[in-house]
């Protein structure tokens, strides 16, 4: 008898917890569909502004839309195969390439040495931050033009300074000249981002643990000793979100060159950015730069995710 009512007490707390549990089990529910509820139209809206320019971009890149024809029937690979082809998209390749493997590593470079002399104690700290900043905050257009001013052959003070240090007069066509062209590029890209890898730099390096640099000193590590085994893999997340933002960036190289040297001379400086707007805008070829594009897309893809699979395998 015993046992059979230890049997039903038990049941019974275990019937009663269970009948506890339901009313807890509702209210999670309900307030999940109401969490759900309330965010579903902005998401609904997010994914529609992003799937459907994607999707409209596949159909576009399939079709044979053009400037004197719109022809919306089902055309295959066709684009793709002349986009393979063209020998004018893979030299603006090229120029993309080689203006981001060249400024990348300089605005890294300069402001990580940027923030390195600045994390330390200087009169003027905040001031010369705030004013070493300044060119982030200038849109690519308007810093192209101050560039093509500066560099300007009558009028610029570059020409001016370099013929007071050469003791003549200089005539440099920055713009113009294929020896020139790609300075010229270089120079406003890195004035214009080097301080931004400078704010992310410092940012980073500011959260570095002081106790084990501490501990590095009081053990006699050097600075770059200390610099390549704790200051480096403690901000290598940052700096490869760093890397990627800037590589997205000048793969969309745009503004800059445009104003500087709309590409030129002829296709010396033509970038995949100018390719996609000379065949889009201009040429009215439609269906082609849609496929560029979504090549284009697809290859940032693969980067962004790589990096991405790089930074938290760092972590």
């Amino acid at each position: 008898m015993e046992r059979e009512v230890g049997c039903v007490s038990v049941s019974r707390t275990t019937n009663e917890s269970g009948d506890a549990s339901r009313p807890r089990k509702r209210i999670r529910t309900r307030a999940f569909r109401f969490q759900f509820a309330l965010v579903a139209p902005a998401t609904f809206i997010l994914l529609l502004m992003g799937l459907f320019p994607l999707v409209y971009l596949v159909v576009v890149s399939l079709q044979n839309i053009t400037m004197t024809e719109v022809d919306t029937t089902f055309h295959g690979l066709s684009n793709y195969r002349l986009l393979i082809a063209d020998g004018r998209l893979a030299q603006a390749l090229v120029h993309t390439a080689l203006l981001a493997a060249i400024a990348l590593p300089v605005e890294l470079v300069l402001g990580l040495a940027m923030a390195e002399l600045f994390i330390r104690y200087l009169p003027g700290r905040a001031l010369f931050i705030a004013l070493l900043t300044l060119p982030v905050m200038v849109s690519p257009i308007v810093a192209g033009a101050t560039w093509a001013l500066l560099l300007d052959n009558r009028f610029g003070p570059v020409n001016q300074i370099i013929g007071w240090v050469a003791g003549g007069p200089r005539t440099l066509l920055w713009t113009i000249n294929p020896d020139l062209v790609y300075p010229a590029i270089l120079m406003a890209e890195v004035w214009q981002w080097t301080p931004f890898m400078f704010l992310l730099m410092l940012a980073a390096i500011s959260g570095v643990d002081r106790s084990q640099l501490e501990a590095a000193a009081v053990d006699g590590a050097g600075y770059w000793r200390t610099f390549r085994r704790i200051v480096l893999p403690a901000i290598w997340p940052v700096m490869m979100v760093a890397i990627l933002v800037r590589a997205i960036d000048l793969v969309q190289l745009f503004d800059t060159v445009w104003v500087l040297t709309k590409g030129g001379p002829g296709t010396f400086t033509e970038t995949l950015s100018l390719f996609t707007y000379i065949k889009g805008f201009q040429q009215f070829e439609t269906s082609y730069t849609a496929a560029v594009a979504l090549v284009v897309m697809l290859l940032l893809s693969v980067l962004v995710s790589w990096c991405l699979k790089r930074v938290r395998l760092a972590r």
